[in-house]
């Protein structure tokens, strides 16, 4: 009988050698290009900005797909611009030869139009094209952090890694988009994240989640692999307040979801309330998210209704379908409350608008 392939997050002191890395100590080059093209490899660098008057902004760059089905880097970027009604989705497709990647710290150019840079601190993010040009000043309010060493290993060999250069920062956005122009502040986010296999292969679904919820600032996450790593959770959770880091043990963490709801765009179940409750028996905090409502999405069956560039290939939806594979995505937007405890008694409660997401790559069934 064939041992089971173990999922584990990389937190030993040999991890951290084998890595380079420190603990509690990032560097600039850790938000840096990370990967070399190799087939199987993927990467992308996330910022999102909740601003004022409703505007939520995401803007990613990604060195090749998370679906790449042939080596070599492939750049592109994707923009979403929503606020009610209002929704703007753009993508923007490059030509490796008039692109730069920084290995040192965060540089991604894809043209003069399209390109992102910081040092853990401050980042500049510009998104431009004939329909919306968004250009973010983002400073951090938070030092950058990583669940030990940011990396879930698969079976050893094979890696999910992830790193929150700016868990909350202040943001300012010019943004050009309607036949409009403003400029907006609010919160901003950064993160950054790499592996060498699909991440389909290795993981059944995920959420994750980050908010300002008046003083404090979380990140939080629940990872499930595939049943091959034995269905494996993962907890990560990072909540500060004014900056100052309160809690980030996940073994504190009792995870709880509920009022499920079924997509049919995705054909999957998300659920409509998540709970991170943080108990180290010296505080208590819990996390509650409510969504509200569905505000992007895509399949690799079909394309996004926002972004054709999701559309999946032939080949990709052969592969797909013959390994019983279902990627899919939710971005949501709803309520995040947090609550602080003493004792059974609610002292303190605090609640703001948010987004989180689901990702899900398996089939639709109970994990």
């Amino acid at each position: 009988m064939c041992a089971k392939k173990i999922a584990r997050l990389a937190s030993k002191p040999e991890d951290f050698g084998m890595l380079n890395i420190l603990p509690d100590h990032i560097l600039p080059w850790e938000d840096g290009l990370r990967t070399n093209g190799v087939f199987g490899e993927y990467e992308w660098w996330y910022s999102d900005f909740r601003l004022e008057d409703g505007w939520n902004l995401v803007i990613i760059f990604f060195s090749q797909p998370v679906t790449a089905a042939t080596p070599g880097y492939k750049p592109s970027a994707t923009f979403s611009l929503t606020c009610g009604e209002e929704e703007y989705y753009e993508s923007f497709a490059a030509d490796i030869k008039n692109c730069e990647f920084a290995r040192d710290h965060c540089r991604v150019v894809l043209s003069d139009r399209c390109w992102i840079e910081g040092d853990l601190n401050k980042y500049t993010v510009h998104f431009e094209n004939d329909k919306v040009k968004a250009h973010v000043e983002l400073v951090g309010n938070a030092a950058s952090w990583r669940p030990e060493t940011g990396h879930i290993f698969f079976n050893e060999r094979k890696y999910f890694a992830w790193l929150p250069s700016v868990p909350e920062g202040s943001a300012v956005a010019e943004i050009s988009a309607g036949g409009k122009t403003m400029t907006l502040k609010g919160t901003g986010y950064h993160d950054h994240n790499w592996g060498n296999t699909g991440m389909f292969w290795l993981m059944h679904h995920w959420y994750w989640g980050r908010a300002k919820i008046g003083e404090y600032q979380a990140i939080t996450s629940y990872i499930t692999a595939r049943k091959e790593y034995g269905y494996e959770h993962f907890k990560i959770y990072l909540l500060l307040k004014n900056g100052e880091k309160i809690g980030d043990d996940p073994n504190c963490v009792t995870y709880a979801q509920s009022d499920a709801e079924f997509d049919p765009v995705t054909q999957k179940h998300y659920h409509k309330t998540i709970v991170y409750d943080y108990d180290d028996g010296k505080q208590h905090y819990r996390i509650t998210y409510r969504a509200k409502e569905i505000i992007e999405y895509f399949t690799a069956a079909q394309a996004n209704k926002n972004n054709a560039s999701a559309t999946a290939g032939p080949a990709l939806l052969w592969l797909v379908k013959l390994c019983k594979l279902a990627p899919s995505y939710l971005r949501l937007f709803g309520n995040v409350t947090l609550e602080r405890f003493e004792g059974d008694t609610v002292v303190e409660c605090v609640e703001e608008q948010g987004i989180w997401e689901q990702m899900y790559f398996g089939l639709d069934e109970d994990v």
